[in-house]
């Protein structure tokens, strides 16, 4: 097996120790003067990557990327101080934000571009949830996925992915090149030291555009309102169970 050409895509998202808050317009969540950071499933990709190449696996390269503004390179110099080698931003304004489809035909370019035969990205990003890019980018390379992994072994161009279920554990078993996906209890992050963080500022990033790529990755979605949760009411307490009865007969369950 030559060696492998990790591509790990990350997203600078909202810290996950913020609460988001809606904007006046209704529009979108407030980024304004907000906190953000790597996102946390992301995170594990990198490290994962470099997990695998400290188990002697050959590892050509580790790339890592994201698409998003200026202040994306701050989560890309920190997976380049976590292990990565070199890092592409494909700068996009928030005001033309990219949908799961779009970043994942993005993604496919990349891929081509950079000749990367394993792609390990998080299952989903904490921003959207949408848990969608992976699955998609995977049917638009008609590559193996595995997804939601808790452990990845590779052996030659055998890899072995262990995902948890409903009720108990699957073990996946595919060839290069593979999507993978990468869930909480894979492994545990890094922190990067300061020694690493000093060299990630000599490490190369390429800054790129959309125009850059070839491919339509217009957003089809159209954000009507973005609204907060309405308050959770208080519970009520019951003497006993015929009270209980008596309640749920009044709310109309029984």
């Amino acid at each position: 097996m030559s060696g492998l050409r990790i591509l790990v895509p990350i997203k600078r998202v909202i810290d996950y120790a913020v609460k988001p808050r809606v904007n006046r317009a209704q529009t979108a969540v407030e980024t304004a003067n907000v906190k953000h950071s790597m996102n946390p499933f992301d995170e594990l990709s990198i490290e994962e990557a470099v997990r695998i190449r400290e188990r002697k696996v050959p590892v050509e390269e580790i790339v890592a990327f994201s698409a998003g503004p200026q202040k994306a390179q701050d989560v890309l110099r920190t997976a380049l101080a976590m292990g990565a080698d070199r890092g592409v931003h494909v700068v996009v304004e928030e005001s033309e934000q990219l949908e799961p489809l779009g970043v994942a035909k993005l993604l496919k370019e990349v891929v081509g571009q950079e000749k990367s035969n394993l792609v390990i990205l998080g299952k989903q990003s904490i921003d959207d949830d949408a848990n969608q890019t992976g699955q998609m980018l995977a049917g638009l390379l008609n590559w193996p996925q595995a997804t939601s992994a808790s452990k990845v072994t590779i052996e030659g161009d055998n890899v072995t992915v262990t995902r948890e279920v409903d009720g108990g554990v699957e073990t996946l078993k595919a060839k290069l090149p593979i999507i993978i996906t990468t869930d909480l209890r894979l492994n545990e992050p890094r922190y990067a030291s300061l020694p690493n963080i000093m060299k990630a500022k000599k490490k190369p990033l390429a800054k790129k555009t959309l125009k850059d790529y070839e491919g339509d990755f217009s957003a089809r979605l159209k954000t009507l309102k973005v609204t907060e949760p309405p308050p959770r009411k208080g519970g009520v307490k019951v003497d006993d169970v015929d009270g209980m009865i008596g309640k749920l007969k009044e709310l109309g369950a029984l």
